[in-house]
């Protein structure tokens, strides 16, 4: 391994250059005048894979995005590994909050910003460079790898799992590698073994056919806005918790073990919320930050738009009102039986002065591994070598759906091997990614292939 790290050293900052050209390209898989762009990122990460040398690399159609694959799979009897990823970014706005334009990566502090930075282009990209590593020096790699790469998971992968069914002879493998997470803090390293999952939905209300007067048609016509902020109000009681009713009935207790372990963890409170200026802490009683964070179930209001809300006063009954709401699931939770919960309880509460209207976007499923399993503990000793410092073990709040596909159609587990950082602003204005932790995480991904390789 000394040649790969001696290489990856030396190339540090050709790396960077390489990223920034990564980065420009505005992948935007939400908005569709930017389909043109998602499809040339396409192309510039197979370039790329053939130019590092992978093999067999093409595009695979989908209905929608196309998935980028490339395999090496010259280490006959060594383990397998599946590297999934995704090219596609988040929209950029409010563009104005930007201190640097979100397609021109700039460092600025040892941070890597733009959009993709952390989520998940930088993260995808240190991967590239640790199998060029291995490759230009050793000509081979530890392991075999197969990589598939997506356009549509910041859309919600909904041509994803169809693509695993239809190929899942060319996706054999013994364990996935995602690098799409966080690490714990700061200088802290972590291996992430849970999951939270996810349904999302929109929510429509009509009060009317078109935007009334306030004063002529106020207090005779009920307000879609007014009624939706009831409604909304009605989903949690005053200590947090969920009141749709079964929403709690299938959710896995947290093990005292695991309470413990979390308890010992470095995470200050007062800091937390300096960090994100949050003036006071809210979630359900009885549960820590953290465990709220990890293993307790949300339901969010992500979206509210009605009315009018530009500058000035207009005195107007909006003839319309929506809310995007979202929900995290926990282990034992299924996304199907919740949506039909949540959309049983919301028919339940809203008053027949509206029309409604409920459209379920996506979702997905949570999961969680065991963390002694031998995969998880091979990226435990790599991230420890990569960064100098015994990795945490921790489960992350966030939802990645395809993890648990892969579980299920495939049979595989899966490794959640991350080197963002909590402040990293991933889906927000000025993200980051930390220049220190991309290059040790190129170094502790090329240690990876190796340990991965050692578990056979």
């Amino acid at each position: 391994m000394d040649n790969v790290i001696d290489f990856i050293n030396v190339n540090r900052e050709r790396y960077l250059e390489e990223l920034k050209s990564f980065l420009a390209i505005p992948s935007i898989s939400a908005l569709p005048q930017h389909a043109g762009d998602v499809r040339r990122c396409a192309d510039w990460c197979a370039d790329e894979m053939r130019r590092i040398g992978l093999q067999n690399v093409r595009l695979v159609a989908t209905p929608g995005n196309p998935v980028v694959y490339g395999d090496w799979l010259g280490a006959p009897g060594a383990p397998t590994i599946l590297f999934y990823g995704h090219y596609d970014v988040q929209p950029v706005d409010p563009l104005e909050l930007w201190e640097s334009p979100p397609f021109e990566a700039t460092v600025r502090d040892g941070e890597i910003y733009a959009r993709g930075s952390a989520d998940d282009k930088g993260q995808v990209f240190m991967h590239f460079k640790a199998v060029e590593a291995h490759l230009k020096q050793n000509a081979r790699l530890p392991a075999n790898m197969r990589f598939i790469l997506e356009g549509e998971e910041e859309v919600g992968s909904a041509n994803l799992d169809d693509f695993i069914r239809a190929h899942k002879d060319e996706l054999q493998a013994d364990v996935v590698v995602i690098s799409d997470s966080p690490m714990f803090a700061r200088g802290v390293p972590s291996i992430c073994y849970g999951l939270r999952g996810l349904v999302y939905f929109q929510i429509d209300l009509r009060g009317s056919s078109t935007d009334l007067h306030s004063g002529s048609f106020g207090g005779a016509v009920a307000n879609p806005a007014f009624v939706l902020s009831q409604m909304i109000a009605q989903m949690k009681d005053r200590g947090g918790r969920i009141r749709i009713p079964g929403f709690y009935d299938d959710v896995a207790p947290l093990q005292e073990e695991e309470r413990k372990a979390w308890a010992s963890l470095p995470f200050n409170e007062k800091k937390f919320r300096n960090d994100f200026g949050i003036p006071k802490l809210f979630g359900a009683t009885g549960y820590t930050t953290l465990e709220r964070t990890w293993a307790r179930p949300t339901f969010e209001v992500n979206g509210l738009l009605s009315g009018f809300t530009g500058e000035g006063a207009k005195t107007v009954l909006p003839a319309v009102a929506m809310a995007k709401v979202s929900m995290r699931l926990v282990p034992n939770q299924h996304p199907d039986k919740i949506a039909e919960l949540f959309e049983a309880h919301v028919r339940d509460i809203t008053p027949k002065t509206v029309e409604l209207k409920i459209t379920r976007m996506h979702g997905g499923k949570p999961w969680m591994t065991a963390y002694d399993n031998p995969f998880v503990q091979a990226a435990g000793r790599a991230i420890e070598k990569g960064f100098g410092r015994k990795p945490v073990f921790t489960r992350e709040g966030g939802s990645i759906p395809v993890v648990s596909t892969f579980q299920e159609e495939l049979g595989l587990p899966s490794v959640l091997f991350g080197v963002g950082l909590p402040d990293e602003n991933a889906h927000a204005p000025n993200e980051k990614l930390d220049a220190g932790n991309f290059h040790g995480g190129v170094i502790s991904a090329a240690i990876l292939y190796e340990e991965i390789a050692a578990t056979r």
